[in-house]
């Protein structure tokens, strides 16, 4: 087991007993702190806006788990997978936290066995920040919070918030650290500012992650990284949270993510684990919704799109001509920096799971053929991952095999359980999205229909 304590408090002595104990120092803006929050020595992120404390506690969970997944190599496990967690938190209401199972939700999440500890914390995990007020403060005249990754599906439902009603402001919540998906998030931003109005966005960005080493640090963190991390999403949402609550109990959080993705069925049984991520899987989304519940934060967790394919979230847009502009700019991809190796564009690399469902969904409103739409490798016309064996074609050869075999109904329950008896619903949401992945590739060039029949796949 691999045991972690968060500090808010530096003056709490370590125990030099058990120097094994990994230390998540929260301290923004200092350079002791071992969570980074901002990418400079202040921590812009929290100016201006306070929510009540128990949104502040949940905000640090987030934090805490997130770093900790990031910490924590999968390659130690006993199966090279499922890790040993144990995570000491400090909150202001320890005896409601040991009224939740926020570990099973998180156990669901990641595929880990997590332990989380609460012990007590008066003082506040932003006491004494110069730009934070002192009471409870909303973080602008916003009607509801919105998860802003920079990727199709959150750019699709930003657009179709602001259209569907004229008076509605959103908070947009972002995090990165760094590179591609930075880019993309300021570039829509910039676009969606000069379309609507700088009054309608608030645009709150978290740079946030384990802190580098540095000599001010009294128990610096391993230098290694995991990139398997799945406790991002739980960052995002308690992040985003701590935001509406800081507004009002009832400000929504909306977290726009086809449906198609959310259960994410394994495409074939070899890929279950790793490949089957839980990020809005209603399971998670609504064990979470009930955790945050006893905890006092009563901000509803809605999904706009969890019963549609993304074909049919572009198909249905409330401003179609607005998302045709911007889409090419948005980056769906699972590791967008991944071209830069071999001298390609980065941004969307074009192999990947997600930059595939992106192409089918593109395929199903017609832009797939946009010249605009660039990709670092062609799916469907790259020698490499159409004709070879390769680490790229693997998520290719996965997703001709997922959507062309007969699969029972029954498979959409293999990435996790469907709550609120709405199975029915999802398995019309699967079948869906697997008919959007044939007719995008049946509707491929003569030629490179041939290959793929060729090899079996048609």
């Amino acid at each position: 087991m691999t045991e972690y304590r968060t500090r808010t408090d530096l003056t709490q002595p370590l125990a030099p007993a058990d120097p094994g104990v990994r230390v998540l120092d929260w301290a923004p803006g200092s350079p002791t702190a071992t969570i980074q929050l901002g990418k400079q020595a202040g921590a812009r992120f929290l100016d201006g806006w306070r929510a009540p404390r128990e949104a502040l506690d949940l905000f640090l969970l987030g934090a805490t788990t997130y770093c900790v997944d990031k910490t924590a190599l999968r390659s130690a496990a006993a199966d090279g997978w499922t890790r040993s967690l144990q995570v000491a938190i400090p909150v202001a209401d320890p005896k409601r936290w040991r009224g939740t199972d926020i570990g099973s939700v998180l156990n669901f999440l990641t595929g880990d066995q997590w332990t989380i500890d609460v012990y007590e914390e008066p003082r506040s995990p932003i006491e004494g920040l110069r730009r934070v007020p002192s009471e409870v403060t909303p973080v602008g005249p916003v009607d509801g919070v919105c998860l802003f990754s920079g990727g199709l599906d959150s750019l699709t439902g930003v657009i179709d918030l602001l259209e569907e009603d004229s008076n509605r402001r959103l908070c947009l919540v972002s995090h990165n650290e760094g590179g591609q998906a930075s880019t993309a998030q300021e570039r829509l931003l910039h676009e969606l500012r000069g379309h609507y109005g700088p009054d309608r966005l608030v645009s709150k960005q978290l740079f946030l992650r384990p802190a580098p080493l540095n000599s001010s640090q009294q128990r610096p963190l391993p230098h290694h990284r995991e990139n398997t991390t799945r406790a991002r999403s739980l960052l995002f949402l308690t992040t985003a949270l701590a935001l509406a609550a800081s507004v009002g109990p009832d400000t929504p959080v909306y977290i726009p993510e086809n449906g198609f993705i959310g259960i994410n069925v394994p495409l074939t049984r070899a890929r279950s684990g790793s490949y089957s991520t839980r990020t809005t899987h209603p399971h998670f989304v609504n064990g979470l919704q009930e955790a945050v519940h006893r905890l006092g934060v009563s901000n509803p967790i809605l999904n706009p799109f969890r019963l549609k394919t993304k074909g049919k979230i572009l198909a249905e847009t409330l401003n179609p001509e607005l998302l045709k502009r911007l889409a090419p700019h948005s980056v769906s991809c699972s590791h967008p920096e991944a071209a830069r190796y071999v001298q390609k564009r980065q941004g969307n690399c074009g192999y990947c799971f997600p930059c595939l469902i992106r192409r089918a969904s593109m395929a199903h409103v017609g832009w797939d053929t946009d010249p605009q739409h660039n990709y670092a490798w062609d799916a469907l016309t790259g020698e490499e991952l159409l004709d070879k064996s390769t680490a790229r074609s693997a998520d290719l050869r996965a997703v001709i095999n997922g959507a062309f075999n007969d699969r029972p109904d029954r498979d959409i329950l293999r990435n996790g359980p469907i709550p609120n008896g709405e199975h029915q619903a999802f398995v019309r949401v699967w079948r869906d999205g697997l008919r959007e992945l044939q007719d995008w590739l049946r509707g491929a060039s003569d030629h490179t229909r041939a290959r793929l029949e060729r090899h079996g796949y048609l």
